[in-house]
């Protein structure tokens, strides 16, 4: 298994805050004053403490409502050594050649540490900030010439002519080395062949392990198809501490620092959303009208209070550190090999992870032993 980490570049607090297409702020009654902007230095101490933790990568998001992924991580890759950046980005907003280039060029200022998550784009309100037009199925299908390409590029000289793109000698000034891994999300009937024909690792939101084990089963028919073989990952928050009750209690501190306001704001945001895993995470809470944190513990040790005002990935894994491991072990079972978490406030959720679940995954013999610790010179 490996496991990745998430930077915040919509900011962080203490209390939940909105990301995606969900509100894009701070929630709880005095979140202002805990609010952490994105600057590089506190992302850096992140970055460094992921790195230090054991942490395989961290994933950045994109969109809007955040900072820039490629030109934030592009500066992390100075203030890190072996710690790989799991890039978010739209094909829909650049040219796949381009996008070629930059991946080329970031693994050789990076020493290959660059992994690149495909986001086709499930907002058609955020997607026509970008000038993009297109219907969500013409987005998926854009994107599968543009991964055509963008693999055409790093091998070049590579012509393609499309319903999208008509380019003539795509190509880099050198290889990328290695190539990056290619991730990739979608629940939507548009979405599966294009994973399925293209990427290395098919990402799901945290749902319930017999939702997630169906539709690992339909993108492993679609891989099959194709003649290839996918690895899966999951994307989850997480709270986790010492005892089951502590860690409760931190969800019920969550819970209680959103407005009943922003959670009927951003449901009805959430709401208008066209993306079908949008949909999935928002049937997940969808009878509740306020109560206490375990009303929304949909699977043991699985809340989806995060959701409430976050769109996208919207639950966690809560509960004592043996709890959260014997949590990952069931997703384990169904073939997830790459957890992606996050956690509020981000940096020390990570140490709560890192020094509490990844050792008692060692002790399962589930995780290699943990790397040496990185010293300054």
């Amino acid at each position: 298994m490996k496991f990745h980490w998430f930077l915040p570049t919509t900011g962080d607090s203490r209390a939940i805050v909105g990301g995606g297409h969900g509100l894009h702020r701070a929630h709880g009654h005095s979140a202002a004053e805990v609010y952490r902007p994105p600057s590089v230095d506190y992302l850096g101490q992140i970055a460094r403490s992921a790195e230090q933790l054991g942490f395989e990568a961290v994933l950045t998001p994109t969109g809007t409502f955040c900072e820039d992924a490629w030109l934030v991580t592009a500066a992390l890759t100075q203030v890190t050594k072996r710690l790989k950046f799991l890039v978010a980005f739209r094909p829909g907003a650049l040219s796949p050649t381009l996008a070629a280039q930059m991946a080329a060029t970031y693994q050789r200022i990076s020493g290959g540490r660059l992994l690149l998550n495909i986001v086709t784009g499930g907002e058609t309100v955020e997607q026509k900030r970008f000038g993009d037009h297109l219907s969500k199925d013409e987005r998926y299908a854009r994107t599968d010439e543009f991964l055509s390409i963008v693999r055409g590029a790093w091998e070049g000289p590579f012509d393609f002519k499309g319903a999208y793109y008509d380019v003539e000698g795509a190509q880099v000034a050198e290889s990328p080395s290695p190539v990056p891994e290619l991730y990739f999300g979608g629940s939507s009937a548009a979405a599966g062949p294009v994973a399925a024909r293209h990427v290395n690792v098919y990402l799901t939101w945290g749902e319930p392990p017999s939702q997630v084990a169906a539709k690992l089963d339909w993108i492993r028919e679609l891989a099959a198809a194709q003649g290839r073989t996918l690895r899966f990952g999951i994307r989850l928050h997480v709270i986790t501490r010492d005892t089951s009750g502590e860690a409760w209690e931190e969800a019920q501190r969550l819970l209680d620092r959103i407005d009943p306001a922003d959670i009927a704001s951003a449901k009805a945001i959430l709401g208008r959303s066209d993306s079908v895993g949008q949909k999935r995470m928002l049937a997940l809470h969808s009878d509740f009208d306020g109560g206490k944190a375990r009303d929304l513990e949909i699977h043991p040790n699985l809340w989806a209070g995060v959701g409430l005002v976050r769109g996208g990935a919207g639950t966690a894994l809560v509960g004592s550190h043996q709890e959260v491991a014997d949590l990952i072990e069931e997703y384990a079972s169904l073939g997830i090999e790459e957890f992606v978490l996050s956690g509020y406030p981000h940096l020390e959720e990570a140490y709560w992870f890192g020094e509490g679940v990844l050792p008692e995954l060692r002790r399962r013999g589930l995780l290699e032993a943990a790397a040496p610790a990185l010293r300054s010179a």
